[in-house]
C-alpha cells in the first residue's frame, strides 16, 4: 500500500454507551450532516461502533485509555474532532493514517 495513497483520520473515541446513550451526540451529529446539506460538501465523518481501527498497535495508548465497547466519531476535518472533545470532554483522541499494514479500513468495526 502507498503511503501516499493514505488519508489522515482524525478520531474521538470513548465507551458505546458514553457516545450513544449518555451524551446527545446523535443531535449534534444529525446538525452537521443537515449543515453539509445545505452547503453540498460530502459526509466526511462516521459514528464507528467497536472500531476496528483501535486494535492497530500505533495506537495501543489511546485504545488503552477508552473503555470497552467503545466507540469513535471519525473524520477527515481535525477541527470538527477538535469541536467534539471541547463539546464531550471525557473522550480519547487521536489521529491514523489508512490504508495502512494495521488498518485497512479507517472505518471497520469489530462487532
Amino acid at each position: 500500500m502507498s503511503e501516499s495513497a493514505a488519508t489522515t483520520y482524525h478520531f474521538v473515541a470513548a465507551s458505546e454507551a458514553f457516545l450513544t446513550v449518555e451524551e446527545p451526540l446523535e443531535e449534534v451529529l444529525r446538525e452537521r450532516v443537515r449543515h453539509y446539506q445545505e452547503q453540498s460538501k460530502p459526509i466526511d465523518f462516521w459514528l464507528v461502533t467497536r472500531p476496528a481501527f483501535l486494535e492497530a498497535p500505533e495506537l495501543a495508548a489511546v485504545a488503552a485509555k477508552v473503555p470497552r465497547p467503545a466507540a469513535a466519531v471519525v473524520s477527515t476535518d481535525a477541527q470538527f474532532i477538535t469541536f467534539l472533545k471541547l463539546r464531550l470532554e471525557f473522550v480519547a483522541t487521536g489521529q491514523f493514517r489508512a490504508p495502512s499494514a494495521s488498518i485497512g479500513d479507517p472505518v471497520a468495526s469489530l462487532g
